[in-house]
């Protein structure tokens, strides 16, 4: 067997023949790193038994087993796996350094059911055990642990203890002595990961990896590591909240729109089954420049309090400061205030933070930003009203979707009036019907 040499960049995982200063992919300089490969020895054609499975098959002749999923004790992360964990599937969960990455799943370690292996590459078996002690006061017969960064000796343990599902924690550290490279350069991110797939494919065992990110958000590693696996869960929040967000980025085996609100206190990591509760403050609805929005993550309506706060500017250009929502569409739904409700906010600097840590990209929660806005400068009250449109730029307000869900939802807990697209055409008649 021949050894083929490669130059893979370190940064998005561009493969060449020869070194270059300058990667073509991403730009970046000097990132390229010598990979060895062993070459695989051509094959002298296919047996008699390989070419009966060349044969095409109908659709209708395709045999189907429906697979069982296994639960992992906590209903939140049930949903966004599309109803659990399936037999043989390869499971990515990326996110911040200290966001809860490593708790969760030793949470799930602790509640699941079967033969659960959990290999550890970051910390000691000890450190683990202070972890697990603090999450529960007992100690599961069925959690194995290990403290390993090689990627082959891993693979022999899977193989020897044959567990029900595997926890890999993390990828980045994981390390095999068949080719060159320090751990968590991409060539040993994607050998680690490559041979990981192939043992839950052909052992049938589910195994969850745990991968970083860069400091953009992306998942640390080779770009198509989040190609290789099946589904690519992804836990975000601020470090300095208790709210965590689980999201689903792909998923071969499940919708990839359904979340999961998560709580980070001293038990560890508790779910939160009610998402109202935590990000709407009832003390607050009559504060000016409080206003309720219906929010749609998935398939799920919970209520979320945006706040905003308006005061004089003697500064050249006024202060725009937004936490949870994008800078940029705050500008853009201050320019239409100006314009079209006659709101001087080009005199005024604003604040808007959305309660409870929640980051929102929804268009419904439009309305609801330019009136926090309009109530804080003209100090009312919009009382218990819940605002659910998006807002164009030519003051028009726009029907939402699943508009019937998020009205259903806010009726639910108490609010009757809802002030969305329905009501009013124009942003401008709304904030005329509210100021009266």
């Amino acid at each position: 067997m021949k050894s083929q040499v490669s130059f893979v960049c370190q940064e998005c995982g561009y493969d060449s023949p020869e070194w270059m200063g300058k990667c073509p992919e991403c730009g970046e300089w000097n990132t390229l790193r010598e990979i060895k490969h062993a070459s695989i020895a051509p094959t002298k054609g296919f047996s008699p038994a390989q070419r009966e499975d060349l044969t095409p098959k109908k659709l209708s002749e395709v045999k189907f087993e429906v697979k069982n999923r296994m639960t992992t004790g906590f209903s939140e992360l049930d949903g966004v796996l599309g109803g659990g964990i399936v037999k043989g599937s390869v499971i990515l969960l990326a996110g911040d350094p200290g966001i809860g990455k490593s708790t969760l799943l030793l949470q799930l370690a602790m509640k699941a059911t079967g033969k659960i292996l959990y290999i550890s590459g970051e910390e000691s078996e000890e450190q683990v055990k202070i972890r697990a002690k603090r999450l529960s006061s007992t100690d599961p017969k069925n959690l194995y642990l290990i403290s390993l960064t090689d990627t082959d000796a891993a693979l022999e343990v899977i193989e020897k203890v044959n567990p029900t599902l595997v926890i890999i924690d993390s990828i980045q550290t994981m390390q095999s002595e068949n080719l060159t490279g320090l751990s968590g350069s991409v060539g040993q991110v994607r050998f680690a990961t490559a041979e990981f797939i192939k043992a839950a494919k052909t052992l049938g065992i589910p195994i969850i990896i745990v991968g970083h990110v860069t400091k953009e958000g992306m998942v640390a590693g080779p770009m198509v590591l989040s190609h290789m696996v099946d589904t690519l869960l992804f836990l975000e929040g601020e470090k300095f909240t208790r709210t965590r967000i689980l999201r689903s980025l792909k998923n071969r085996f499940g919708p990839i729109d359904e979340v999961g609100v998560f709580l980070m206190d001293e038990r560890g990591m508790v779910e939160v089954k009610h998402p109202e509760q935590t990000f709407l403050d009832s003390k607050k609805a009559d504060t000016p420049g409080s206003v309720l929005v219906v929010t749609l993550e998935g398939t799920r309506a919970f209520l979320v309090e945006i706040q905003a706060l308006t005061v004089f500017s003697k500064l050249p250009m006024p202060r725009r400061v937004a936490s949870g929502i994008d800078s940029r569409r705050l500008e853009l739904l201050l320019a239409v205030l100006q314009k079209h409700g006659r709101v001087p906010v080009d005199t005024m600097d604003v604040y808007v933070n959305v309660a409870g840590g929640l980051k929102l990209s929804d268009p419904a929660a439009d309305l609801g930003i330019c009136l926090a806005v309009f109530s804080s400068f003209k100090n009312i009250s919009l009382g218990r009203s819940v605002a659910v449109a998006e807002v164009g730029l030519l003051g028009e307000l726009r029907r939402v979707s699943d508009f019937e869900k998020r009205a259903k939802e806010a009726k639910k807990l108490g609010f009757k009036n809802i002030i969305g697209a329905d009501k009013y055409k124009t942003l401008n008649e709304a904030i005329q019907k509210i100021s009266k």
